[in-house]
């Protein structure tokens, strides 16, 4: 449910990148889905290998390069890490959501806020263009804080030099709005897997009063 601190009015509009802009919940489900089915290893024993890590990862204490050899000795064999960045490349952007930021960048600012990989995200910002459409583009791993804590938030909020009650922070999980909520910002839960982006929109809306261009 969303969550108003109507104080003033809104001036940005904060997404999570994975779930909601992206069609996996997750970046890691993303990468080790295509490593897997290159490399024939079963995506499940990638998870466990890659999972005393993954913290880590995103909070920029190491990198994948870093733990690429412990990653294929626990998996038992090799693996080409030139395989990292077309498996970064498969990501599965999510149309509708990209056309309702486009909307919004006409009025507010449109920013990301993610719990993710530094190196993933600088190669999607290339990639997908990210940055013509999104700024800021706030990471855990180069902020060295998840959204679990307020750090990566005011970190955003301070750039952009607004309030917390003028934002709005869309995620798919509720876990992850818990702290934004406590800050001051408005917070939005997104059904990834219902992916209802005329229901966020009509939210959006009547809500918060959220002006969206060409929005019925």
């Amino acid at each position: 449910m969303p969550s108003p601190h109507r104080t003033l009015p809104t001036r940005a509009i904060f997404f999570d990148f994975d779930g909601v802009l992206t069609r996996d919940q997750t970046g890691s489900l993303t990468t080790l889905s295509y490593l897997s089915e290159k490399t024939g290893v079963g995506l499940g024993e990638l998870q466990a290998a890659f999972k005393k890590y993954n913290t880590d990862l995103n909070l920029g204490r190491v990198t994948h390069r870093e733990v690429w050899s412990d990653v294929c000795n626990a998996i038992g064999r090799p693996i080409d890490e030139a395989l990292l960045l077309p498996a970064f490349e498969t990501t599965p952007m999510n149309a509708g959501m990209l056309e309702l930021a486009r909307a919004l960048k006409e009025n507010y600012f449109v920013g990301i806020i993610t719990d993710n990989k530094q190196d993933r995200i600088d190669h999607l910002k290339v990639q997908l263009g990210l940055a013509a459409l999104f700024d800021p583009i706030v990471v855990s791993a180069e902020v060295g804080s998840s959204k679990k804590g307020s750090l990566i938030f005011q970190h955003a909020l301070s750039y952009l030099g607004i309030a917390p009650s003028e934002s709005i922070f869309i995620d798919n999980s509720e876990e992850n709005l818990v702290a934004p909520r406590a800050l001051g910002m408005n917070t939005v839960h997104f059904d990834d897997e219902k992916n209802d982006v005329q229901a966020l929109v009509a939210t959006l809306k009547e809500v918060y009063g959220v002006h969206i261009s060409g929005a019925a």
